[in-house]
């Protein structure tokens, strides 16, 4: 389905519409500001609606009842609260107000115009659910036009949850704009891309590098790549039983789906059978996360199955297998390797375990530069803030506990970056002598 003009149409309308979006667009952004208490009002009442299950009739008729409820815990995104504090956190108080300069080298008058970048192409993944309705918001909050490519994978959430957001405030109509083009469409996507000033991609390299052979030199690219997360464990600490119990939550709650998840856990030790040991204790805990959430989806077991024959026989060609060794549960498990280096696991519950003397993480976490995201660090109390900044330094942008790996809070960056500052820019005018 595709949104235009604040109305739903079928796919096969694509090209028409297409063709007439280049004129709404300039006149939107000749003609037009978009203020963020208008679309903080909205998100907010939408919020509050699907808080309070206005919206549960809705949902159950639109077959997105088990989304609904996986999101519960995310509509803390969607209230005033939240996006008074990013707004002021990302951009700071009255950031969209105008502002004039000191006189310098005899300019006087000049004043400061913060402004929209203007129309942001986003391109987004399907890792996430509400992702690319997420990506749309953050572009809304700064003011900008909004044209959005959904991913193959996209449930219906989007489309239903920004139409939803129009009916509510309908002047968010010409700001806006969704497709379900398939990247395979590149003439489509290159006619997205002529009309933005910034493309906003979400994905990996392969994805990355398209859309950079795609855009024009002048146009903002805006990369939100894949990123790697892991867990960092060093010597004994209090409450072990119960972080170890939380991060097995944590890998099995997000499937080891998301750049936040978990792919690969360091022991800081340089002995294998240290490795050993702690598979063998972590993995009936574990299974426990997996048997209190089981995979339910038959073809999603199916291709984990798929995977893991393919591998193991992949592993038996090349002799790979002498250099890890398996730890299999139920839908679940772990590997360990002689490695050192983090990487994506198989995902769906089946980490990595590698050795990390804290003496070699600056090599090992260096040569990932660029890809580091989350770590979930579990250690003395004593020694927690050293290894925090340690990984910091390398490059790490969050450090949490073993269950917070995931977590979002109101405030934070993304991937090193306040996203809001991303899709401003300023202008500057000067006065008349």
């Amino acid at each position: 389905m595709i949104l235009f003009d604040g109305k739903l149409y079928q796919t096969s309308e694509q090209t028409r519409l297409l063709e007439e979006m280049e004129k709404r667009v300039t006149f939107t952004l000749a003609h037009g500001r978009l203020s963020p208490d208008t679309v903080i009002e909205a998100i907010d009442r939408l919020g509050r609606m699907l808080r309070e299950g206005e919206l549960d009739e809705f949902i159950v008729r639109s077959g997105l009842s088990e989304l609904a409820d996986r999101m519960k815990g995310s509509l803390s995104l969607l209230s005033r609260e939240y996006l008074l504090h990013k707004m002021k956190t990302e951009l700071g108080e009255g950031f969209f107000e105008p502002g004039e300069t000191r006189a310098v080298a005899g300019l006087r008058g000049v004043r400061t115009l913060p402004m929209p970048l203007g129309t942001l192409f986003h391109i987004a993944a399907g890792n996430m659910e509400a992702l690319p309705a997420y990506t749309v918001v953050e572009g809304l909050l700064t003011g900008n036009v909004n044209i959005l490519k959904l991913p193959q994978a996209d449930s219906g959430f989007t489309v239903t949850a920004l139409a939803k957001l129009i009916e509510i405030e309908p002047s968010l109509t010409d700001y806006i704009y969704v497709f379900d083009t398939p990247s395979s469409d590149i003439a489509a996507m290159r006619k997205m891309a002529e009309m933005a000033d910034g493309i906003v991609v979400w994905g990996g390299d392969a994805a990355v590098r398209s859309v950079r052979a795609m855009a024009s030199p002048g146009v903002k690219l805006i990369e939100w790549g894949h990123r790697l997360s892991f867990a960092y464990i060093s010597g004994g600490w209090s409450d072990q039983t119960r972080e170890l119990s939380a991060l097995a939550e944590h890998i099995i709650a997000t499937e080891q789906l998301l750049c936040s998840s978990c792919q690969t856990i360091f022991i800081d030790t340089d002995s294998m059978e240290e490795l050993e040991e702690f598979c063998r204790g972590f993995l009936p805990v574990l299974q426990k996360a997996r048997d209190a959430r089981p995979i339910t989806d038959i073809g999603a077991a199916a291709e984990i199955t798929l995977k893991r024959y393919t591998a193991s026989l992949e592993a038996a060609m090349t002799g790979s297998a002498a250099s890890s060794r398996e730890f299999s549960g139920r839908m679940c498990g772990l590997t360990i390797c002689e490695d050192s280096a983090p990487e994506l696991s198989e995902m769906f519950g089946r980490p990595l375990v590698k050795r990390l003397p804290r003496e070699r993480i600056p090599a090992e976490l260096r040569a990932k530069k660029g890809y580091l995201q989350t770590a979930g660090l579990l250690c003395p109390a004593g020694e927690r803030g050293a290894l925090t900044e340690l990984l910091i330094r390398c490059g790490v942008n969050r450090v949490t506990t073993a269950g917070h790996m995931s977590a979002g809070f109101s405030g934070e960056s993304h991937d090193g970056e306040y996203s809001l500052r991303r899709y401003v820019r300023i202008a500057n005018a000067e006065g008349a002598d």
